[in-house]
């Protein structure tokens, strides 16, 4: 009873110790009990059925021992299968001899070692080598350097990266191989910056792959060269030096440059050639760039200037003329800058100097023969030889024509006759003519134009002095604005005649030294003013219409063509200083002659002379009408000037000439000024014909339709 109620006390206790002690079970620990319990049973039966397998073979082998061998006649199968064969145990002598058989045709090869293998085959792609293993490692045939030489039965040496793949085959390389065999040579090279050879292989993208001791390196674009490359496909197969300039054995990268040997040497070569140069010699070098202005050469290391004038004795437009990019040409020193190393060059300097003894090659009247190089405003220039050009300046390329712009009658190439006009040695200048391969006709204009005889033209120009009327083909003589009415005073040449009219004129003067005629129009008929003194004879009264109004006076038209000249005194009273304003053109006034001239062509005419044999009311009403301050009681009526008929410009023209004809300050005394002033001789007209040419030559310019001919008229 004490005994059953202390078991239960402890079973009481046990219960009570087990419920205060708990224990959380999870997932994971339910999942790893099964698995272990999983993993006992495995090998429980695993144990089992060796056990079961050692007795049965232990039993058979009992069996035989004890049983008397029975000679079996041998008989002839076709094939054993494994089945036929399970059964058969081997003793131990037997099985370890096989099992070393076996391993002889295995190698014992690991991963991540070189080995040597026999080519067993070969196809487009890969190369089948056979290591010595239980299965053949396939190659791709890009990783051999040379593909058309591999043959069946050549050994050659792989890495083996894996002993068996996904799809239980080698896994074999010969790029890492070749690789791995270098590499400490390669890091040697790299780590004491020596050069190494290797050959340019193949273009890839971003540069080139060079072969350096069987294995592969990239030589980048940028380090191929010291200048940019066109053509990346010309160096294949080339030999080169090169540096290594990093290195990744893990992932087998290997960079080099070409451009770092180049740069060394260029720096050897520079110091050298600085302590070698000097000014006259003759070295060669590399055409580096060319501009506009010049080429820079490569001396070895330092860059020298050829500029373009220094590259040929004749003309070029452009250096790319004479040289290209890379070419190798010879130069010459010129002048060395030790401080800043500038080098300057020169290539016409290795030929003779063309200009030597110019004179003897090209004396003054000399005919020649040259191509029109180059076309300008003022001239063609040609080259006669190679350094040698001449100029034919515009002037001297016609006798007659007027040639606005050389390209009117040759163009760039054309092969000239030219005549040596004169040699400058010392500026390098030859001056050529054309037109002396033809007489001048100037030498007899005076035979073919006498003075005095008339002839008909065409009137080619009209200018503010005068006209220029052609003659002949380039052949102009001026009709000078004096020379055109013997009374009216034409302020104008378009008062009397048209661009383009068929004149007649009458040659009155040749001057040869400048190629001039001077030509008549109103020498075609006689001169009225012997016969008008019979007219106007002085103090004779007449009627007259203002044509022109000037601070000085007025013209009046008095009939007839014919022209007289009232003084601003002889207009009104005292106080009139100015008619301007005060009397307008187209009104008829009355006036008395103060004075004739008919060597001069003048008459003076005086409004106030009339009205002195008047009545003093006469007088006052006609002062009434043009007061002195401008202020008219009345307009008269406007009328037309005679023969305005035949006026070209407006009236701001007729204005302009007018004013230029009233200035007594004109440069070679204007005839018309002449007659208005009283005070015009014979001479006076003469000096306005020559004079009044020569000084309106800037008019006859700004007109816009002159020639060199004209300018000089």
């Amino acid at each position: 009873m004490a005994e059953s109620k202390a078991v239960s006390k402890r079973k009481a206790t046990s219960g009570k110790k087990t419920k205060q002690v708990k224990t959380k079970i999870t997932k994971k620990d339910v999942k790893d009990t099964e698995v272990a319990t999983t993993a006992v049973a495995e090998d429980d039966a695993a144990e089992k059925v060796l056990t079961d397998r050692r007795k049965r073979l232990a039993e058979r082998a009992r069996v035989r021992s004890t049983e008397t061998p029975t000679i079996v006649e041998p008989q002839e199968v076709e094939a054993v299968k494994i089945t036929d064969v399970s059964g058969v145990v081997y003793d131990k002598d037997v099985y370890e001899e096989m099992v070393s058989m076996y391993d002889a045709t295995i190698q014992d090869i690991k991963e991540g070692e070189i080995v040597k293998g026999k080519v067993l085959g070969v196809t487009n792609d890969d190369v089948i080598i056979d290591v010595g293993f239980k299965s053949e490692g396939i190659v791709p045939i890009n990783e051999f350097p040379t593909p058309l030489n591999m043959a069946v039965g050549d050994e050659v040496e792989v890495f083996l990266e894996q002993i068996e793949d996904q799809n239980g085959q080698l896994m074999l390389s010969k790029s890492k191989a070749d690789f791995m065999r270098v590499w400490d040579q390669i890091r040697e090279v790299h780590d004491s910056g020596s050069t190494i050879e290797g050959k340019i292989a193949r273009r890839i993208k971003g540069g080139l792959v060079v072969d350096i001791m069987g294995v592969d390196a990239f030589l980048p674009g940028s380090q191929v060269s010291l200048r940019q490359v066109p053509d990346f496909d010309a160096l294949i197969n080339d030999p080169i030096e090169v540096k290594i300039i990093k290195l990744n054995k893990n992932r087998r990268n290997i960079v080099v440059s070409r451009r770092v040997v180049l740069e060394e040497e260029r720096e050897k070569l520079r110091a050298t050639l600085l302590e070698e140069i000097a000014v006259g010699q003759t070295r060669s070098g590399i055409v580096k760039n060319i501009t506009d202005f010049g080429v820079f050469i490569d001396m070895g290391g330092v860059d020298g200037l050829l500029h373009i004038t220094d590259m040929s004795w004749g003309r070029i437009r452009h250096p790319s003329e004479m040289v290209n990019l890379g070419e190798k040409i010879d130069v010459k020193i010129l002048d060395y800058d030790e401080n800043s190393h500038r080098i300057s060059l020169g290539l016409k300097q290795l030929t003779p100097y063309p200009w030597e003894n110019i004179e003897e090659k090209y004396p003054i009247g000399k005919k020649v023969t040259g191509a029109v190089v180059s076309l300008t405003d003022y001239g063609a220039f040609v080259e006669l030889e190679k350094g040698i050009e001449g100029l034919i300046h515009i002037s001297e390329m016609s006798w007659t024509q007027h040639i606005k712009h050389p390209s009117k009658i040759m163009s760039v190439g054309d092969q000239v006759d030219a005549i040596v006009l004169s040699v400058d040695k010392d500026n390098e200048k030859i001056s050529l003519g054309i037109k002396q391969m033809e007489p001048d006709p100037w030498i007899t204009i005076e035979d073919k134009y006498p003075p005095g005889e008339i002839f008909e033209g065409k009137v080619r120009n009209l200018t503010a002095f005068g006209a220029f009327v052609e003659l002949e083909e380039g052949i102009d003589g001026l009709v000078h604005i004096s020379d055109m009415s013997w009374t009216r005073r034409v302020q104008h040449p378009s008062e009397v005649m048209r661009k383009g009219d068929d004149l007649k004129v009458v040659v009155l003067k040749i001057d040869h030294e400048n190629r001039r005629i001077s030509l008549g129009y109103k020498q075609l008929s006689a001169d009225p003013w012997p016969e008008l003194e019979n007219k106007f004879v002085v103090g004779s009264e007449h009627l007259g219409a203002i044509t022109k109004v000037f601070d000085r006076g007025v013209v009046v038209d008095l009939g007839g063509g014919v022209e007289g000249f009232v003084p601003t005194s002889q207009l009104a009273g005292r106080d009139l200083t100015d008619p301007t304003g005060v009397f307008v053109e187209g009104e008829e006034i009355p006036m008395t002659v103060l004075e004739f001239d008919a060597s001069q062509h003048k008459i003076v005419l005086s409004t106030v002379g009339y009205f002195k044999k008047r009545d003093k009311s006469e007088f006052d009403e006609f002062l009434a009408k043009h007061p002195a301050d401008g202020s008219r009681a009345a307009a008269p009526t406007t009328e037309s000037a005679p023969e305005a008929d035949d006026a070209e410009d407006s009236a701001g023209k007729e204005v302009a000439a007018a004013e230029v004809t009233e200035s007594p300050e004109a440069e070679g005394g204007d005839a018309a000024v002449a007659e208005e002033s009283g005070e015009a001789t014979d001479d006076t007209v003469a000096v306005a014909e020559e004079g009044g040419a020569a000084t309106d030559a800037t008019d006859a310019e700004e007109s816009g339709d002159t020639t060199d001919e004209e300018t000089k008229e």
